[in-house]
């Protein structure tokens, strides 16, 4: 447990906090959406600071990049939390935590640590992924710097949706991001997952100005952002705010979570949408989980 470093103290022991875009005011002895910071008698605490809930050497294509260290090995860890509720979440498990007490899982590991592994493996990059790194930043952030200091590139994948202020503790150290891309706009997002489109939008217009490396992901799901006019309108939000070269991976959803009953996306769906993104002039389309 460790004091967060983004949020206001208010009056009556309230606390607001700054670390992602939800921007929650957290009374005491409560927790805001993502149930990881937790409001202690006016201070406001991050729970899974230096608890590493996962951790494995991947393909660098699983993240997914395909444009940046390409082929090669990324050392991977997280911490337990999510600020979103996607109920198609295939990581639910370690996102989700839903614990009354100050216990979340993970197993300590110190920042230190996290780098000797990417030494020793020889992976030349770190991803911080898995469940939702914007929420243990204080823990990212540490790892980042050192990561930095030893010549190793720092990766996040994300759903995009932290503050402004987490975005500048972050920018000096990161060097790419994969962004999750859920639905086409605000009303998806609210009725869906939580947050909005156009505050991830911001935010990668900032990494792209910072030259931080970016790639896209939409994961398609049938009866819920695979219609053709859905696609469309996703499209040409990605062209008109980021333009044509950024990489856009179209994945193909299993059934997961609170979505068991939904069918597998058809090939046909992928294809669809693989077609408009060409149409509109998006140059490199990927499609994943096929």
């Amino acid at each position: 447990m460790k004091e967060t470093l983004l949020y206001e103290k208010l009056p009556n022991k309230n606390v607001r906090c700054n670390v992602c875009a939800h921007h929650c005011l957290i009374a005491s002895g409560h927790r805001g959406l993502c149930r990881i910071r937790s409001n202690v008698d006016g201070t406001l605490y991050s729970l899974n600071n230096g608890l590493c809930i996962a951790a494995a050497i991947d393909p660098i294509d699983k993240k997914p990049l395909y444009h940046f260290l390409a082929k090669s090995e990324i050392y991977s860890f997280a911490a337990a939390g999510c600020n979103m509720h996607c109920p198609w979440c295939q990581n639910h498990d370690i996102s989700q935590t839903t614990t009354s007490d100050f216990a979340i899982d993970g197993e300590e590991v110190a920042p230190r640590k996290h780098i000797e592994r990417a030494l020793k493996f020889r992976t030349p990059a770190i991803a911080y992924t898995y469940s939702e790194p914007t929420v243990f930043l204080e823990y990212a952030l540490e790892t980042m710097k050192l990561a930095k200091a030893k010549g190793i590139k720092n990766v996040w994948v994300s759903n995009g949706f932290m503050s402004e202020e987490t975005l500048n503790l972050i920018i000096p150290y990161l060097d790419a991001i994969n962004v999750d891309l859920k639905g086409p706009n605000d009303n998806f997002y609210r009725q869906h997952c939580g947050g909005n489109l156009k505050t991830i939008l911001n935010n990668l217009k900032t990494m792209q100005k910072a030259n931080i490396h970016i790639e896209l992901t939409t994961l398609l799901i049938p009866g819920l952002n695979d219609a053709e006019a859905q696609i469309k309108e996703l499209v040409s939000k990605i062209v008109d705010n980021l333009g044509c070269d950024i990489p856009w991976h179209i994945s193909r959803f299993f059934p997961a979570w609170k979505m068991q009953n939904v069918e597998i996306t058809p090939i046909a769906s992928l294809k669809l949408a693989q077609k408009i993104g060409r149409d509109a002039g998006i140059k490199h389309i990927y499609l994943g989980n096929v």
